[in-house]
């Protein structure tokens, strides 16, 4: 299809609204995934809160540059694919489990290849990229942290059951040694 200028240049500026709200960035390359994987790719992701998006090489740049994000447009040769999280559609993303769908996915079809992320600003690389991967997620890790704040909590109650009971058996048995007491 061919576009107009003025048709790239709202898809660049489109993509640079994205880029400035994105919180996580992964450049990938997809090559060799055909249209029905790419498809259950994007589901996954969509499913993770985050966005796929193809874009021309050259479109993905002007919009780097409108957005501010640099050091990105070398990585952006061949087939390339933007994982956008935290903006968009996709808001609130959590970047590692936007991270474990790209591993897995991976994993299962050895595509798409990750050539480089931008996490909260920060350049990663696909090693970290994985290493982010075998992460908790963000439920996973505030239902550990619940958990080690409950832990002390159920102590200090099951310490405070404790004392009560025994001070209800003491206080049965002063009882009853006073109702013997009577009886004599």
């Amino acid at each position: 299809m061919i576009r107009t200028k003025a048709q790239k240049q709202e898809t660049v500026t489109a993509l640079a609204t994205r880029l400035r709200r994105a919180t996580t960035l992964y450049v990938t390359d997809f090559t060799g995934l055909d249209v029905a994987k790419m498809t259950q790719l994007r589901r996954r992701l969509r499913q993770a809160g985050t966005d796929f998006v193809v874009v021309k090489n050259t479109l993905a740049r002007r919009a780097l540059v409108d957005a501010h994000v640099p050091g990105l447009e070398e990585h952006l040769a061949g087939p390339t694919g933007l994982v956008l999280t935290g903006g968009g559609e996709g808001e609130g993303g959590d970047p590692v489990a936007a991270a474990k769908v790209l591993a897995d996915f991976a994993r299962e079809f050895e595509k798409p290849a990750i050539k480089v992320g931008l996490v909260d600003g920060k350049a990663v690389t696909p090693a970290q990229v994985r290493r982010l991967a075998s992460l908790p997620s963000r439920l996973e890790l505030l239902g550990q942290l619940g958990g080690a704040l409950q832990a002390p909590m159920a102590g200090f109650v099951g310490a405070l059951n404790g004392v009560l009971m025994n001070m209800v058996g003491a206080l049965e048995a002063l009882r009853a040694k006073r109702a013997e007491g009577a009886a004599s």
